[in-house]
């Protein structure tokens, strides 16, 4: 009964990732029983590497070992143009396309909409502080097409057009109500190229 408790706990733990079922789990758990005791313990540690050496990188809070990650240091960036995402997750899948060359800043999270809902984009205001130090002519708002998404942009659009800062939000080659993230490469390329600058909002 005690291995049976064990291994049941495994299966738990495992469903708490993002996509993962039981019966996901329960595949995952099993192999997981038959590796070795050595690879098993390469898994758990890249685990524990990734909680004790990780943190958000301090200008764009992107997810480094440094202070500062590699992007916001690089000096091949156009330092003029920024693009807001919600997640860590989507830089990735952009950097994947090779097509944009700018820097970013990441929100970790997106503006609920509605009364009664938790508002969840603590980066806002160190964003809005990051662009009152100049430099920057453009930012290309890349949040994703949903309710949450769109407040979000319409709200940062209202802080950042009084700066005197070009706005622009990317096109939706993507399909309405995916994320960003679970885009192809093309239709994120599409959407990037074919970004339009925001109307002045009232």
């Amino acid at each position: 009964m005690k291995q049976q408790g064990i291994f049941d706990h495994l299966i738990d733990q495992l469903t708490a990732l993002p996509g993962v079922g039981r019966k996901s789990a329960q595949r995952l758990a099993f192999f997981i029983l038959k590796m070795t005791i050595s690879e098993a313990k390469k898994i758990g540690q890249a685990i524990i590497d990734v909680k004790d050496q990780l943190a958000f990188c301090q200008i764009c809070n992107n997810i480094t070992e440094y202070e500062i990650c590699t992007i916001c240091s690089s000096p091949k960036r156009d330092t003029q143009k920024v693009l807001i995402l919600e997640e860590p997750s989507t830089l990735h899948i952009i950097e994947q396309t090779g097509e944009y060359k700018g820097l970013y800043h990441i929100l970790l999270g997106a503006i609920a909409p509605l009364p009664g809902h938790k508002t969840a984009a603590p980066s806002i205001q160190n964003l809005i502080e990051r662009l009152k130090k100049g430099g920057i002519t453009e930012v290309i708002l890349a949040t994703n097409p949903t309710i949450e998404g769109e407040s979000t942009a319409i709200y940062l659009t209202r802080l950042i057009q009084p700066l005197g800062i070009k706005v622009s939000r990317i096109a939706f080659g993507i399909p309405v109500g995916i994320d960003i993230e679970y885009a192809d490469e093309v239709s994120l390329v599409k959407s990037l190229q074919g970004r339009r600058e925001i109307e002045k909002l009232s």
